[in-house]
């Protein structure tokens, strides 16, 4: 245990004088105080990163505690062994920690944002009110709740469920104060806040499942070459994921390649580069040659590599914070309002020329096509190997849903939605009733659990059984549930558009992303129940089904009746601010919209009722068959021809027959 509390020693202290190198090299240690204006004083100035870091650190530990228990050692029958429950209760303490480091934040970040030193500002209600109204401070408050509820619930968490949502608690504390920092004031806000977040997601995953790897090696627990193969199995996606974010990040902030030499923010990020190629490099001989070691029983083998690896991350993480500190080069962007909410000008008057050719990234959505694509083909390629043959009708479907995402949320509909709400309601109408039924009939949860094979050790849980787990939740169960599917369907539209929810998912970036990823997800739930061909907690009979779509259709009229009826315009406000001065008016093209949600109905009820159709005659068909094929077993025993009716016929005759003969 003393060499574990070395190791963690040795990587605070790697993390702190990263972060002091940072500060020192980046100017934010000595910035330029001009007299006369408002100082928070060298304490703030030093403390708040050091809390910032603090803060990181302690939700390292408590994501790779959870994901230990959670992933990394096999369990039984769902529950936690000895040794998870040990780590599930260390990461009690560590989100204490982290609750702790997030309210000192908290204090400094007001210092900062006031000018003034921290004993002038704990006397009124400032503090009070920077927590509730400024997004910095709701984001650190959040932080502190969330932190405290993890601990309290880590305590008596025996269940490999609970601690896996734990983790996944603990993965959304992360992204608040990342996703209020340099990211949602650089130019393109929506690349920079998603990328920020994919980023810090993959790294907290990388680096602190390595860094409690680590710690159990040294603890001589046991386990430790299974422990080491699922993280080794992850960290290569982590790696792919934590670069492509961070090119992704970086290109959101830097407007040439120079400026990555020329520039102090540069420069780190370029330090940040290196080492990341560094630990590509050690994971890469990790997986060549540590692993098969390790197996063997050559645990000094892994512990020589590994700790250099964590101290070379620990150091990442310390520059990381120090980066947060500098501020990004200046950029030249136009004195335009719009610019300032879109990320881009207001586009020329619509067209379907520009439709096709103004593209507009969105990289939350490209990585979720890129995700569901490969997924699925990954799938299908298993199943080749395997010599098993899966219908080509299902691909093709999953693969036109995927194509329909891709247009909807990258081509020249996403540009112009935010601008035109008659844009964005045909965005809208695809992503909920068109895309979703293709995704459904594409059977992809049929196909991971055909595809995955089960867990190694028996009671183990591994992708296939976590699948079946979800599938069988509680919480599926209600979803699931034919009228709480079709009330998620109907009524999050009406709670949408007619209550300033709308207006307010319009004016954030994640707001439009979680707004959209709803249209995908309340659609896919939806004819999950009605045309669904995977396994589900509930099965309808086709009839029901029938009668469901009748009845959930004059809701969706309805609903565009009233948006054609309205006199005034749904979130006024953000459309005015784009200052629009082509095309028609604000409320008549909410009229257009009104109208196209009216007339886009007719089209996925048609593709829906000629899916159930089908399914209906294939279903009858393989009944029919089942019953034929029992009829014929029943006759091979009994010797008869199978048919009870027939037979009794045949005999019939055989007694009209012998009568006639005497």
């Amino acid at each position: 245990m003393n060499r574990a509390l070395r190791l963690i020693a040795a990587a605070l202290c790697a993390a702190a004088g990263a972060l002091v190198i940072g500060m020192v090299a980046g100017g934010a240690a000595t910035p330029r105080i001009i007299p006369g204006l408002p100082d928070q004083g060298m304490l703030t100035r030093w403390m708040l990163p050091i809390s910032k870091l603090a803060m990181d650190v302690s939700g390292l530990l408590t994501v790779g505690l959870l994901a230990f228990a959670a992933v990394f050692l096999p369990s039984d029958k769902g529950l936690l062994g000895k040794t998870a429950q040990s780590y599930v209760k260390a990461a009690s303490w560590t989100a204490l920690v982290w609750a702790v480091a997030g309210a000192s934040s908290l204090v400094f970040s007001l210092s900062e944002t006031l000018g003034a030193p921290v004993g002038q500002i704990l006397g009124g209600d400032q503090l009070t009110s920077y927590a509730s109204q400024v997004p910095q401070g709701i984001a650190l408050t959040l932080v502190v709740l969330f932190t405290v509820a993890i601990a309290l619930f880590a305590r008596g968490a025996i269940t490999v469920g609970a601690a896996g949502g734990l983790l996944v608690f603990a993965l959304v504390t992360l992204l608040p104060p990342a996703l209020t920092g340099h990211s949602s004031s650089s130019p393109n806000h929506g690349l920079a806040t998603t990328s920020v977040a994919f980023h810090l997601l993959f790294l907290a995953l990388w680096v602190g499942g390595l860094g409690v790897l680590c710690l159990h090696a040294l603890r001589g627990e046991d386990r430790l070459d299974v422990a080491a193969d699922r993280f080794s199995r992850m960290a290569l996606w982590c790696f792919v994921g934590v670069g492509l974010s961070g090119l992704a990040s970086a290109m959101a902030r830097l407007t040439s390649i120079g400026e990555v030499f020329t520039s102090a923010y540069g420069l780190m990020l370029l330090a940040k580069t290196v080492a990341f190629v560094v630990l590509g490099v050690i994971g890469w001989r990790h997986r060549g040659r540590t692993l098969p070691r390790l197996a063997s029983g050559e645990r000094h083998a892994f512990l020589r590599l590994a700790l250099g690896e964590i101290l070379i991350m620990s150091g990442t993480v310390g520059l990381a914070v120090a980066l947060s500190r500098t501020a990004p080069p200046p950029v030249d962007v136009p004195l335009d309002r719009a610019f300032e909410l879109l990320g881009y000008l207001v586009p020329p008057p619509i067209s379907v020329v520009n439709l096709l050719t103004l593209w507009w990234f969105d990289l939350f959505f490209a990585a979720l096509a890129v995700a569901l694509a490969g997924l699925y083909g990954a799938g299908l390629v298993r199943m080749s190997r395997r010599g098993d043959r899966w219908p080509v009708g299902r691909t093709v479907n999953w693969y036109i849903g995927v194509a329909i995402l891709v247009l909807a949320t990258q081509s020249g509909v996403a540009r112009y939605a935010p601008v035109l709400f008659s844009v964005h309601m045909a965005e809208h109408m695809v992503l909920s009733m068109l895309a979703p039924i293709f995704l459904v009939l594409g059977a992809p949860v049929t196909l991971a659990l055909r595809a995955l094979k089960p867990a190694v050790r028996r009671g183990d849980r591994g992708p296939r059984e976590w699948i079946t787990v979800i599938l069988h939740s509680r919480a599926v169960k209600f979803i699931t549930h034919p009228a709480i599917a079709t009330a998620i369907f109907i009524v999050s539209t009406y709670a949408l558009y007619f209550t300033p929810l709308f207006a307010s998912a319009m004016e954030e970036h994640l707001g439009h992303i979680a707004m959209t990823l709803h249209f995908l997800l309340s659609g896919t739930l939806f004819f999950w129940v009605i045309i669904g061909v995977d396994p589900a907690p509930h099965k309808l009979p086709y009839v029901g089904r029938l009668l469901l779509v009748l009845v959930t259709m004059p809701f969706h009229a309805f609903f565009a009746l009233a948006l054609m009826s309205m006199g005034t315009v749904i979130a006024s406000s953000w459309y005015d601010q784009l200052g629009r001065t082509w095309g028609a008016s604000s409320l008549s093209d909410q009229q257009t919209g009104g109208g196209i949600a009216w007339g886009f109905g007719e089209i996925p009820t048609l593709i829906v009722l000629l899916a159930l159709a089908i399914q209906w005659w294939r279903d009858d068909d393989r009944a029919a068959r089942r019953a034929d094929r029992r009829a014929d077993a029943a006759a091979a025993k009994s010797g008869g021809s199978g048919d009870a009716e027939l037979d009794a016929y045949n005999e019939y005759l055989t007694r009209l027959n012998k009568r006639s003969a005497e």
